[in-house]
């Protein structure tokens, strides 16, 4: 029993980052079949303009206009293994932290707003920089990256000294991690994935904006929070239906008095999913001790 709480208190805390990494895993698999059947069916070739590009962000104006829903879509897309794997390991790793301090709702808001500054950082260049006006045409970009380092930045903002043990490099902290992969894709604009760089750093600067915000009191993605609570009520209302167990011994009804009740535990994992742990109080962080400790008895 304790092993199946410790399961539904981290899922309850980083539900939004599983949500995320179902999403773009799901996507992955459909569009890998999809590129099989190309393949087998011998139009390889087509694959890429008749499923990645209905999906993928264009930097060319016009191939934009007649698809605006492609600055949303393309942070879900990747067709490349390695890719996706780097992508939801990070997301895995920085979001479980990120939904710790600040809340599972906060962190989808950070992923989707993050991508798009990332997009529009993208567009913006392709269409300002002469570099790449030889390539404005043919580019397109795809990947969950520039939602994933918003994400990544935005906690490393909010708790830049959060130290983590890191393989061959020992405790190193967070912000130290953050200014090394702002750095790196910067100096690596040149040397190609220029598009893919770009809408990198358009995620990390809006994940600090998001943070810096946050510290002073303003939530920039507040807004957008509320579109996806409301559709998460409309979609999946919550159950009405209660289920009342009656004690059989007396055990059980000692046990009663003494022990939180279950809808008093349950409105506090929902606070945590919501606002993070470090959001709760005194007395219910102690609520929610004395519940692991009796679930351990069991």
């Amino acid at each position: 029993m304790r092993f199946i709480d410790e399961i539904r208190v981290s899922f309850t805390r980083s539900e939004g980052v599983f949500r995320l990494m179902t999403i773009n895993i799901a996507i992955f698999l459909l569009i890998s079949i999809a590129k099989l059947v190309f393949f087998l069916a011998g139009s390889g070739s087509m694959f890429l303009d008749n499923v990645v590009m209905h999906l993928a962000l264009r930097s060319y104006i016009p191939a934009i206009l007649t698809q605006p829903w492609s600055l949303f879509t393309y942070m879900f897309v990747h067709v490349n293994f390695i890719h996706i794997l780097f992508n939801m390991l990070i997301l895995f790793w920085t979001g479980k932290i990120f939904c710790e301090y600040l809340g599972s709702s906060r962190v989808v808001v950070v992923y989707v707003l993050g991508a798009i500054a990332g997009g529009i950082f993208y567009m913006l260049a392709y269409n300002i920089f002469p570099a790449f006006s030889n390539s404005i045409t043919a580019s397109y970009l795809i990947g969950a990256s520039a939602g994933v380092l918003a994400i990544l930045v935005a906690i490393a903002t909010y708790v830049p000294n959060f130290t983590i043990h890191l393989l061959f490099f020992g405790p190193v902290k967070l912000k130290y991690i953050a200014i090394f992969f702002t750095f790196l894709y910067l100096i690596s604009i040149p040397d190609g994935n220029a598009g893919g760089n770009i809408s990198h750093i358009g995620g990390i600067v809006f994940g600090f904006a998001y943070a810096k915000g946050l510290k002073s009191g303003t939530d920039i993605g507040k807004w957008l929070e509320r579109i996806f609570s409301a559709a998460m009520r409309l979609f999946l209302p919550s159950s009405k239906i209660k289920v009342v167990h009656k004690s059989t011994n007396m055990r059980s009804a000692t046990r009663n008095v003494n022990e939180p009740r279950q809808e008093v535990i349950d409105s506090i994992l929902d606070k945590i999913s919501r606002s993070g742990y470090s959001s709760l109080s005194k007395d219910e962080k102690e609520i929610l001790f004395k519940a692991s400790k009796n679930t351990g008895k069991e």
